[in-house]
This record gives structure tokens, C-alpha cells and sequence, in this order.
């Protein structure tokens, strides 16, 4: 059995680089469209199998409950992203906005940003997991870019520039850790290792530790979009691919997160290092207040979402912040759910915009009467990201104020006014878009149902009822936390 669940860890990570290959010589679209999405249907059952066991943790790989959360999700989202795209690109190229070498380029970068964050979420190792995120997040660039107009170029150049300040400084945050380790348990791999660094970190240097967490927490938060560091983040949902805007809210922010939680684990356990939480609930609620303002402001529907995202992953980052088994388990739930509803949002959105033939909010209205399918999966997918009862995140949301207000009414207060501006900027922009009166513009498009539905009804089942297995296993990886 280990050697099957050892196997299938490594075809978690070898499939999107086979992928990538064929992708890159493949000329067909349908063709290479298909491909695209059978390798990521296949990641994704590789990825779920891990739930029978753990295999052996080794120098390079570690599978613990922790991680197969976030790679499940990730190759979940991953695979019906890649549905989504099928008809999404598909218009792209029949319009004239990409062209068919564009599109093998972006095909083939789909499964390296895979790769990519697949490894970061599985890799025993902290330099290891520094390069693929990087690796992840120069596929990303390169796609926000495949327009090739001027706007997009910008957004990529910008994405790329600011990712690169947020890198540079996760990777002296990475150098320090070594340099605390390497004292204690030597140089070479065993000083990177995160199996080693947990069993001796109680004994390692604090105030290297301490610097080295808050270089780590700038440096993975730029790419969680937290503010400060969030500029990146609106200009690159806008001007790429709307199935790139759907992995970066609900992939590639979840992946940043990961690395900051592993080092919030390894911070925990010495005393003499600074706490990490306070810095979270800092970050976080900073993030969660400056977003939710910011709703009221945009003007295209697709940076409006995007700021959703800065908010509820400030949201998410608060909630491990605070720590103990109730907090942690709403992170968790929180950030599953917002990956599902986030990237269905976004899923409708690019329909939508393609529909319409603008991302102005201006100018789509009324879209229940011009197109019911897509105006009422909006409405139902912003009223879950919203927190309405009784969808996922309602739950998720219910648990951590709940929490709070237990132990630190303050803060609760700033959460649940957080909340209660984000809940109000939404449902301003809704009543327009999917109320209002239609303009006539309409533009045949084919509708991408499965991956929309499929994400909404889990949204909506997890807001009812959840199956005791996931209870008990979100429970471990809170205890796990800390």
C-alpha cells in the first residue's frame, strides 16, 4: 500500500509535466483542450487517492493531513478550471483574441503552473518550496500576459515586478531559517528539511527565527494578495484569461497560505521566537477592512472580485491568526469554500463578459432576463461569497466570529464590521447587474455548466450538512495548527 499512495505522489507531480510537453507540440486546439483537461482530471484522482494513507515521508516529500487538504482543492479546482477553459478559450481564439500558437503557449503553461503548485503543497523541503512557487507564479505571469495588449502587458509586468519583491523576500526569510538551523542540526539539506526543522526548532536562534517570519509573511503574503503587498492582484484578474483569474483566487493565494501556516507551525514551538499570530490578526484584519471599502469603488466586475479575494483571504489569514481548534477549523473551511465559490464566480464572470462583450459593471444589467442561467448562477454565487445562510461560508464565517467574540470582543467587532461593509459593497453591485434593466447586447456564447454547478452545489451541501469524515479530518489539521 505505502508503495502505491509513493506512486501516486509521484504522478500527482509527473502528469502536468508530461502534459506540458505534449501541450507544447500538440497544433489542434480541441485536441490539446482535451488533453488539457484529461491531465487534470487524472492529477486529481492521483490527488484523491491520497486520502486511503500517507506515504512514507522521505528527504523530499511530505504528505500529512495538512497538505492533502490543499492538494485535493487544489487539483479539484485545477481540473474544472480546465472544463471551463474549454469554452472559454475556445471563444477566445473564434474572436480573434488569441491566436493558435497563443494558445498552445497557454495550454502548456496550465499544467506548468500546476506542476508548480502541486510540488510547493507536497516538497520536504523549504528551498524546494520557494523555487516552485516561483516557477508557479512565472506560468502565471506569462499567461496574464497572452493578450498581448498593452493593458495586459502592464498587468503582467506589474504582477511580475511586485511578485518578484515578494519572492525576494520570502527567500531571505528562507536563508535566515537555514541560518538558525544549520547551528544546530549542520549544514546541507537536513537545515531546509521540514521534518528536521520541526523536531529541532524549539532549540534554534529566536531573534533569527523572529526576522525570518516576518520576512516570510511580506514575502508569501504578496503572493496571498494580502495588503500592503495586494497591488499585483486586481490588474492581473482583469486583463488575463478569466480561467487564470479563477486559479489565482482559488489556487495559487491557497498555496502562499500553506507556506505561511508551515512556518507559523515551526515558529510555535520556540518560546523565544515572536508570536506569529498577532502579526497574522494584524495582517489580516488590515487586509479584510481595506478590501471591503474598496468594493465600493471598482468599476470592472472582474477587479470587483478580485478585491473579494484580498478580503477573504484576510479573512482566512485572521482566522489562523487566531489559532485554537474552533479558529482554525473555520480557516479551513473558509478557504475551501472560498476557492469553490470564488472560482465559480469567476467562471460566470468570464461568460458573462464575453456575453456582454465588456467588464464594465456599467454596462452589463439585468442579466436574470437576458441570461437566465448565468444572471441567477450569479446571484446564488454572490450571495455565497457574500455569507448568506445557509451557504458554506455562512458556516465558516458563523464559526470564527463566534470564536472571537469569546476571546477578544474587539476584534470581533472590526471582523464583523469587515463583513458587514464587504456584505453591503456586493449586494450594491448585484442588484444592478442582475436586476437591472438589459441593454439588448447579447453575444452567442457556450456556457460552461458542469464546473459552475458542481462547485455550487458543494457550496451549498457544506452550508447543510457536513459528512462527519471531513468534520473529523478538518478538526485534526486544526489541532495540528496549533
Amino acid at each position: 500500500m505505502s508503495w502505491i499512495l509513493a506512486h501516486n505522489v509521484t504522478v500527482v507531480l509527473v502528469i502536468p509535466v508530461a502534459a506540458a510537453i505534449l501541450l507544447a507540440l500538440l497544433p489542434g486546439y480541441r485536441l490539446s483542450a482535451r488533453l488539457n483537461v484529461a491531465a487534470s482530471l487524472l492529477t486529481f484522482l492521483a490527488a484523491l487517492s491520497l486520502l486511503a494513507g500517507h506515504p512514507k515521508t522521505s528527504a523530499f516529500v511530505l504528505v500529512d493531513d495538512l497538505n492533502i487538504v490543499f492538494i485535493v482543492l487544489n487539483s479539484f479546482v485545477g481540473f474544472t478550471t480546465s472544463l471551463f477553459s474549454m469554452n472559454y478559450i475556445g471563444h477566445e481564439l473564434e474572436s480573434g483574441r488569441l491566436t493558435p500558437t497563443y494558445l498552445r503557449f497557454y495550454h502548456a503553461m496550465y499544467q506548468v503552473m500546476m506542476f508548480g503548485m502541486n510540488l510547493a503543497l507536497l516538497v520536504n523541503n523549504i528551498g524546494l518550496m520557494w523555487a516552485a512557487i516561483e516557477l508557479a507564479t512565472l506560468a502565471t505571469v506569462l499567461m496574464v500576459g497572452i493578450y498581448r495588449t498593452h493593458e495586459a502587458l502592464e498587468a503582467a509586468w506589474k504582477y511580475f515586478i511586485l511578485a518578484s519583491v515578494g519572492i525576494a523576500l520570502a527567500l531571505f526569510g528562507t536563508i535566515l531559517v537555514y541560518m538558525a538551523a544549520q547551528p544546530v542540526v549542520g549544514e546541507g539539506l537536513n537545515a531546509m528539511t521540514w521534518t528536521v526543522l520541526l523536531s529541532k526548532a524549539a532549540h534554534f536562534e529566536p531573534s533569527l527565527l523572529s526576522v525570518a517570519f516576518i520576512f516570510l509573511l511580506l514575502g508569501y503574503g504578496t503572493k496571498a494578495g494580502l495588503v500592503p503587498v495586494h497591488a499585483w492582484l486586481p490588474d492581473a484578474h482583469a486583463e488575463g484569461p478569466t480561467p487564470i483569474s479563477a486559479v489565482l483566487s482559488g489556487l495559487l493565494l491557497n498555496v502562499a497560505l500553506y507556506a505561511i501556516l508551515r512556518f507559523k507551525m515551526f515558529m510555535a514551538l520556540n518560546r523565544g521566537a515572536i508570536a506569529p499570530g498577532p502579526l497574522m490578526i494584524t495582517i489580516g484584519l488590515v487586509s479584510l477592512l481595506f478590501a471591503a471599502f474598496m468594493l465600493y469603488r471598482r468599476r470592472d466586475i472582474k477587479r470587483l472580485f478580485a478585491y473579494s479575494s484580498i478580503e477573504h483571504m484576510g479573512i482566512i489569514v485572521f482566522a489562523f491568526g487566531m489559532g485554537g481548534p474552533l479558529a482554525n477549523f473555520a480557516g479551513l473551511l473558509q478557504m475551501t469554500m472560498h476557492s469553490l465559490t470564488k472560482s465559480a464566480i469567476f467562471f460566470v464572470v468570464g461568460h458573462v463578459a464575453q456575453a456582454k462583450g465588456t467588464q464594465k459593471l456599467s454596462d452589463i444589467k439585468g442579466l436574470t432576463a437576458s441570461h437566465p442561467m448565468l444572471g441567477w448562477s450569479l446571484v446564488v454565487s454572490v450571495l455565497a461569497i457574500a455569507g448568506m445562510p445557509p451557504l458554506g461560508i455562512f458556516m465558516s464565517e458563523f464559526l470564527l466570529v463566534t470564536s472571537t467574540f469569546a476571546r477578544a470582543p474587539v476584534l470581533a467587532v472590526l471582523l464583523v464590521l469587515g463583513l458587514a461593509v464587504a456584505f453591503g459593497a456586493l449586494l450594491l453591485r448585484l442588484q444592478n447587474v442582475a436586476f437591472g434593466t438589459p441593454d439588448g447586447r447579447v453575444a452567442p456564447v457556450r456556457i460552461s455548466v458542469l464546473p459552475i454547478f458542481a462547485h455550487l452545489a458543494l457550496v451549498a451541501i457544506a452550508g447543510i450538512y457536513l459528512s462527519p469524515m471531513l468534520v473529523h479530518w478538518f478538526q485534526h489539521v486544526a489541532n495540528m495548527l496549533g
